[in-house]
């Protein structure tokens, strides 16, 4: 069986703050971008709701938020995140 290596791909990606912090204007930036703020909504306890390919899925405080190659927005949990992604 042949076998095949993932290609590297650079993402954008930011990492929600906890609920009893305030996000940094980078953070609320990137997510109001005007590609991006249609895709996601605010959610209780901080978290936010992104309607992604696969359906409406939920960002936690603590939770990354990824743009893939499409522009597409999808949540990662932080330690998947750390485990597949490196600062470039």
């Amino acid at each position: 069986m042949a076998k095949y290596r993932k290609k590297p791909v650079v993402i954008e990606a930011v990492r929600l703050v906890g609920e009893t912090e305030e996000a940094p204007q980078d953070v609320v930036d990137w997510l109001a971008d005007e590609s991006r703020c249609q895709q996601w909504e605010s959610d209780r306890d901080g978290g936010i709701a992104i309607k992604t390919l696969e359906g409406v899925m939920r960002a936690d405080p603590g939770d990354y938020v990824i743009q893939g190659v499409k522009g597409e927005l999808y949540p990662c949990k932080p330690d998947i995140f750390e485990a597949s992604y490196e600062p470039v």
